[in-house]
């Protein structure tokens, strides 16, 4: 992985596990990161580098250090908005991740599985949230047999679940595909309920 993908990935984890907002795009090469009519931050997407908007601050950022320019710059212009999700009745599944969050998870009831499936649809498209429920990983998982790929890894580690890993944090624990800057509108409430859940350490748990 390049620097320049690296901030890529830590500058979405960071907008949207700290701020809920609305991911407004120019289809082109334009990000820009509001609430209502109010801009935090605006990225123009170019080939070796990134240009940060913050207010009347410009950043390039080609780097981890120039992003913690850029981060520094968006925390002093607009607190952290975001609350972590309810952890009351929260169902872990082994590779860490909030398996009650999931469209996917058989616990769900069918009135919150119809809300996510419409944020889902707008982010991922129909076809992907028709797949066979899933019991988690304590009971079977997915189609009662189902090996992902983070049950694969642990397999020759020594241990039975990614949380009990000494790499945990390798990245492999990720569900879903990690973030990346791109040229796509995306709602707040979308990035909620349809990303945040797939995406580790993102929802406060």
């Amino acid at each position: 992985m390049t620097e320049l993908q690296r901030v890529s990935q830590e500058t979405m984890r960071f907008m949207r596990g700290k701020y809920e907002l609305d991911e407004i795009s120019d289809g082109k090469n334009e990000l820009a990161f509001r609430d209502g009519d109010q801009t935090l931050l605006t990225i123009r997407i170019h080939k070796k580098y990134y240009d940060f908007q913050i207010g009347p601050h410009s950043v390039q950022v080609t780097d981890l250090e120039s992003w913690e320019e850029a981060k520094r710059l968006i925390l002093a212009r607009k607190k952290p908005n975001r609350k972590p999700f309810p952890k009351e009745n929260a169902v872990y599944s082994d590779c860490g991740h909030r398996c009650d969050l999931c469209i996917h998870y058989s616990g769900c009831t069918e009135e919150y599985r119809a809300r996510l499936r419409e944020h889902h649809a707008r982010v991922y498209g129909g076809s992907w949230t028709d797949l066979p429920l899933c019991a988690g990983c304590s009971h079977g998982g997915l189609y009662g047999k189902y090996d992902c790929d983070q049950k694969k890894c642990v397999q020759g580690k020594g241990v039975t679940r990614c949380l009990d890993c000494a790499e945990y944090d390798c990245g492999k624990a990720t569900a879903g595909w990690p973030p990346a800057i791109e040229t796509k509108s995306v709602s707040a409430d979308d990035v909620t309920w349809a990303i945040l859940p797939y995406v580790a350490g993102q929802y406060g748990n």
